[in-house]
Parts: structure tokens; C-alpha cells; sequence
């Protein structure tokens, strides 16, 4: 412990800095182009605020297992960084754009000619009206999944290189292009939720150009020089899948839960589905100082585990959990107190209204306390290729807390849609105490996965 605590730190102050402000931009950015879909809808009404939730419960579904199979990548490019092995580094992030890639087009495929069973298994109960605008918005949506694979995979490996500058400059073109999109095409030419989905197609598209063009004609350490060259590599292929597909699995069937749990926000009505939405949308933008700081776990524990350095990756990972902890904190706080101005915003009927405000103030004070460390240190976890640990504790949590409790409530009590986030914050209980927990129990250091 002496020796290691003598080594120069591999990460400066500035360093980190100039790591996570361009991720928490570039989360903003992209947390604001499903909120500005939203918001520019809601001008349409409340059934297209609703049919564009809806979708985004699925889409979310996909982005995560496109994340999951990034994650995969990143913390194996980070790794091999941190060992200064730039050939593996390369061959690795070839590997994952042609992952990424063949992914998006397979479930582009398969999902178009059942876009109308999946929704109508899913959201069944809600009305039609609603139902006409979700297929509409899912087709487009549908058409977007291989270029958001391969924007995910190229996002990613700019953040293993700790260049996260690229990814947020790429999607602020992102958000340039879909919100000037929305402005044309739902306000001038009265597309709604089609105009909405054309807007985020075209948006991701250009995106995924972009970055990976940076990628083929830059000279980074990750430089992507032939992307055929030597074809798939079944040995680097399985160590991207070994973090990818646990991490896939856990994100996948989180958000299966979810949609679950959405089945039964359709059962309240359609101010509680359009409540719910608002109340979703400004909770993801709360947490987004944790979503970027989660992303920077990714390359500065995996390049302190490549380089052997275990110790400083504990460290940078509590430092970096506090930073988490303290930002959450102060925008929670102001959550709370301007819950009834941002729910305005979005402008419901009264009823609506004041039940997204009620749901607001109650996820502040628990995100406060719970959602770092259940959300946040996991990825410090994920990193070091400690997969299978997070997988089956957000799984389990998932399904036996927050759907099963989600049953409970609606079927024994009148808490109404609030019920769905009380089971919520009893996951994020559960999940709290499994990571702080195996942190701290160190086992996660003497996983090899390079």
C-alpha cells in the first residue's frame, strides 16, 4: 500500500476537469433531444406527449443495449490505454463499431414488421388517439437504431481515450439538428410526432457520420486506419462480449422491467401516463452530473486496472463518487423547490400538473441520498470487468423490488402512480447497500479481463 500510494497519480485535477465537463454538456445535450421532443409535442397535446413517452420507453430499452455493448468496448480500450498496448487498442475498437453496426441493422429488421404487436402488447389500455401517433413515432425511431449504434460505439471510444471534446461536440451537432428539425417540421409544417421522429432520425444519422469519419481520417490512439482489416476477431470480439453482454443483459432487462412498470402507468389514465412523462424527463436531467461522472468511471478506473495501478483506481473512484454526490445533491435541492415552475413548463391541465409536481419533490430527497451509489459506483465496478456482480444485483433488485412491489401497490393500496416510484426507491435502496458493499470489499481488483 506504501509503494502505491508513492506512484504519481496517473490522472491530474485538470485532467479529470477537462474529462467531465464536455461529458456532463454532452449528457445535457443528449438528455435534451427526447426533452425537446417532448416539449415541442406537448404543443400538439397531451396525446402526443404521451405517444412520444411511450416510444422512448422502448427506444431507451435499445440505446441501453447499445451503451451496454460501448461499455463493453470502452473498458476494454481503456485497459488496453492504460497498458500503452495500442495495437490491441485499435483492433478493439474495430471490433466494436462492426458490433455495433451489424446490431443496429438486425434490430432495425426484425423490429419494423412488429412495430405494431410490440406496442400494442405494451401499451394496450391506452387510447387510440395516443396509439395512431406512438406507431408513427416508433417507425422512425426504428429507422434511427443502426446510425445510434454506431454514434454509441464511436462516442464511447473517444471517452476511453479521455477525449471527450469530440463526443460533445458531436452531439451538440446532434441537438443543433434536431431541435431546428422540430422547429420546421412540427411547428411550420404541423408534422407533430412525425415531425418529432424525421427530426431525431436525420439528427442521429449526420451524427454517426461525423464521428466516425473523426475516427477513420484523425490520428488518434484509437485511429480506425482499415475497419475490415483481418474481419472479425473472435478472441477480442468474446472480451468486448464478456463486459458488454453482462452489462447488455443488465441494462436490457432494466428496461424491460420498466416497460413493464409502464404497463402499469397506462392503467391510471392519460394525465397520469402525460404526469409520469414530465416527471421522468426532469428526473433524468437531475441526474445528469452522475450520468457523465458514471462515464468517466469508465476510462479512469479501466486505464488505472490496466496499468495495475488498483489502488489509485479506488481512490479516483471515491473521488469521483463524491463529486457525484455533492452535484446531485445541489440540483436535487433546487428540484425541490422549483418543481410547480418546471412542470408548468410542459404546460398540463391542472390534474396532470400537480401530480408531476408531487412525484418530483418526493424523487429529489431520495435521489439525494440513493442514486450515486446505485447508479453511479457501479460503473467503477464495470470497469474493472466486475460485470456479473452488477448484472444479477440490478436484476434481481429489479424484478423482485420494483415491479413486485409495483403489483403490491396497485393491486392493495390507492397511491396511484406514485406507487410506481415507491417501488423505484426501494430498488435503489437495495442496490445501494450491494455496491457500497462489494466496493469496499475490494474483490473487484483482482478481476483480469486483458
Amino acid at each position: 500500500m506504501e509503494t502505491a500510494l508513492k506512484k504519481p497519480p496517473l490522472f491530474t485535477g485538470k485532467y479529470l476537469f477537462y474529462l467531465i465537463v464536455p461529458l456532463m454538456i454532452e449528457q445535457v445535450l443528449a438528455v435534451t433531444i427526447g426533452f425537446a421532443d417532448t416539449i415541442m409535442v406537448a404543443r400538439v397535446g397531451e396525446s402526443a406527449v404521451s405517444a412520444v413517452a411511450l416510444v422512448d420507453s422502448v427506444n431507451i430499452l435499445i440505446i441501453q443495449i447499445f451503451a451496454a455493448l460501448a461499455t463493453g468496448g470502452a473498458v476494454i480500450c481503456s485497459q488496453y490505454l492504460g497498458r500503452k498496448d495500442f495495437d490491441s487498442a485499435q483492433t478493439a475498437a474495430r471490433q466494436l463499431i462492426l458490433i455495433t453496426g451489424v446490431a443496429g441493422i438486425v434490430l432495425m429488421v426484425l423490429l419494423l414488421p412488429l412495430h405494431r404487436l410490440i406496442l400494442n402488447f405494451l401499451f394496450g389500455h391506452v387510447e387510440e388517439a395516443v396509439m395512431i401517433q406512438a406507431r408513427q413515432y416508433f417507425v422512425l425511431s426504428l429507422l434511427s437504431y443502426p446510425f445510434l449504434g454506431l454514434y454509441n460505439s464511436g462516442a464511447a471510444l473517444f471517452r476511453s481515450m479521455g477525449n471527450s471534446r469530440i463526443s460533445m461536440q458531436t452531439a451538440l451537432l446532434m441537438n443543433i439538428i434536431n431541435i431546428g428539425g422540430n422547429a420546421i417540421l412540427i411547428f411550420k409544417f404541423e408534422m407533430g410526432v412525425v415531425g418529432a421522429g424525421t427530426a431525431s432520425l436525420v439528427s442521429r444519422a449526420v451524427s454517426a457520420i461525423v464521428i466516425l469519419s473523426l475516427l477513420f481520417f484523425k490520428p488518434y490512439d484509437l485511429q480506425i486506419r482499415r475497419l475490415f482489416a483481418g474481419g472479425f476477431r473472435p478472441q477480442m470480439i468474446r472480451r468486448i462480449l464478456g463486459v458488454g453482454i453482462p452489462a447488455g443483459v443488465e441494462g436490457g432487462l432494466f428496461q424491460a422491467g420498466k416497460l413493464t412498470v409502464q404497463r402499469f402507468v397506462t392503467l391510471f389514465g392519460t394525465a397520469a401516463i402525460a404526469a409520469n412523462a414530465v416527471a421522468n424527463t426532469m428526473a433524468t436531467i437531475a441526474n445528469i452530473p452522475g450520468m457523465a461522472i458514471s462515464l468517466a468511471m469508465i476510462t479512469v478506473v479501466g486505464q488505472c486496472m490496466g496499468a495495475e495501478e488498483h489502488d489509485q483506481a479506488q481512490r479516483y473512484a471515491l473521488r469521483l463518487l463524491g463529486i457525484v454526490a455533492l452535484l446531485n445533491g445541489l440540483i436535487c435541492f433546487c428540484l425541490f423547490f422549483s418543481a410547480e415552475s418546471l412542470a408548468a413548463v410542459f404546460h398540463l391541465r391542472n390534474e396532470a400538473s400537480d401530480l408531476a409536481v408531487s412525484l418530483l419533490r418526493v424523487f429529489a430527497l431520495f435521489s439525494i441520498v440513493f442514486w450515486p451509489p446505485a447508479f453511479s459506483l457501479p460503473n467503477a465496478l464495470r470497469a474493472a470487468g466486475d460485470v456479473k456482480l452488477t448484472m444479477t444485483t440490478s436484476i434481481v433488485s429489479m424484478f423482485l423490488f420494483r415491479i413486485g412491489l409495483c403489483f403490491f401497490f396497485y393491486k392493495y393500496t390507492d397511491f396511484g402512480v406514485a406507487g410506481i416510484w415507491y417501488a423505484m426507491y426501494v430498488d435503489w435502496i437495495c442496490r445501494s447497500i450491494v455496491f457500497v458493499w462489494r466496493f469496499f470489499s475490494g474483490k473487484w481488483k483482482s478481476i483480469k479481463i486483458v
